[in-house]
């Protein structure tokens, strides 16, 4: 009877140091995957300390946006000439420059937002520096991509890919003349990514997400630094203009379609390029 007690003892004091072994290593693994996320989020870390440095700092020669448009060009700079950032990144994140502004314009010409302060930067409404802020996204996107080591499981074919980003990125335009069908649009997006997956890796394991998932937490983040933004002045909607108050949470519907749209533009160059195995 002792015996069986003592092997019981024995076996829960195993048990227990096994368990503590695989919290301590879930731990590292998390503490090692926030260490890569922090590293890529550097270009979108640096605009948002820019915003708030500018906030608080007078600032010297220069209206605010124009030393954001410097400082963001000086980081972007940075990061190709420390290799941080490749030449087919830098590309990639030109090109969001140029979808960023695009919608940018549009939007500040309808009234959805506007960007109060002064600069010699400014084309219609529109700080030069705020095309940085939708390539921040797709630095971030990017930069994840290669240290993670992503790769995209049961990615659909580009016949659906393609007019399904370009139809979500109209709707941002076409809502202000016709019905809003972001919902549906969203809805595809669930049918069409439903049984994809991207899988990352973390200090040599690999891990996989539901690639839908993987779209919400992205777009949730960045309704939050949205908020961070609009909070240090950086933009401000109509409901702001007397005192600073939330981002509506309906906004993250908003974000969770572009950062579709940007994820789907990365995967669609990256697949072009064959730079990642698909399954």
């Amino acid at each position: 009877m002792y015996f069986i007690l003592y092997l019981y003892s024995c076996y829960s004091r195993i048990q227990e140091k096994l368990f503590k072994a695989q919290i301590m290593r879930a731990l590292k693994q998390l503490v090692r995957f926030g260490w890569e996320q922090a590293l890529s989020c550097l270009f979108p870390v640096v605009i948002f300390a820019s915003l708030a440095l500018t906030q608080i700092m007078p600032l010297p020669i220069l209206p605010r946006y124009d030393w954001l448009l410097l400082i963001c060009i000086l980081m972007q700079w940075w990061m190709l000439r420390s290799g941080l950032e490749t030449r087919d990144e830098l590309k990639v994140i030109t090109l969001f420059h140029i979808i960023g502004l695009g919608l940018e314009l549009f939007k500040v010409h309808m009234g959805s937002w506007s960007y109060p302060g002064e600069a010699y930067s400014k084309v219609f409404g529109v700080p030069l520096f705020s095309g940085f802020m939708y390539a921040s996204v797709a630095s971030y996107l990017c930069q994840a991509w290669r240290r993670l080591e992503v790769e995209l499981i049961k990615w659909p074919p580009f016949v659906i890919v393609v007019p399904l980003a370009a139809a979500i990125y109209l709707n941002f335009f076409t809502h202000h003349y016709w019905i809003d069908v972001r919902w549906w649009l969203s809805g595809l997006v669930i049918i069409v990514f439903w049984q994809s997956s991207v899988a990352y890796e973390v200090s040599g394991t690999r891990y996989r997400m539901p690639l839908v998932l993987s779209f919400f937490l992205i777009g949730f983040f960045i309704w939050v630094a949205e908020n961070i933004a609009t909070f240090f002045g950086a933009w401000e909607y109509p409901n702001q203009r007397d005192a600073w108050s939330l981002v509506h949470v309906g906004k993250v519907s908003s974000w969770l379609l572009l950062v579709i749209v940007s994820f789907l533009i990365v995967a669609t160059l990256k697949q072009v390029k064959k730079k990642i195995p698909l399954e």
